[in-house]
């Protein structure tokens, strides 16, 4: 499993929290996916939206998939929200991303909430 450094993940979330500052809650998810892609290019991070995430079973490639909202230096996944609360389908979606992804750690990111950092849960497998 790909992990990140930890100085890292502190320039993503400063950058979601940013994000968050400038355009405030209530706004569609699309709009903070984004917005947080150009932060994160401004810092220079590389990062990848809408990431293909392949399902197999049994070796065989079912030719369906799901879509990471963004993939950062091909290490740490963020699922971007815009909801009320997290649900325990939210953490179940982003766990089963993450162990199809190879990834060992992501974010929930729920950009709805009044100060960003009451909607941030790190997920790790």
């Amino acid at each position: 499993m790909r992990d990140c450094d930890e100085s890292l993940i502190d320039a993503v979330l400063t950058a979601a929290t940013t994000v968050h500052k400038e355009l405030g809650p209530g706004l569609l998810e699309s709009v903070y996916e984004l917005a947080l892609m150009v932060e994160l290019a401004d810092l220079g991070i590389q990062a990848k939206r809408q990431v293909e995430i392949p399902v197999n079973y049994r070796g065989q490639d079912l030719g369906i998939g799901f879509r990471a909202d963004i993939i950062v230096a091909d290490c740490l996944l963020l699922e971007i929200k815009a909801i009320e609360d997290f649900s325990a389908a939210h953490l179940a979606q982003i766990m089963t991303y993450l162990k199809l992804s190879g990834l060992k750690r992501g974010y929930l990111l729920n950009f709805h909430k009044k100060l960003l950092k009451d909607g941030i849960k790190r997920v790790s497998l």
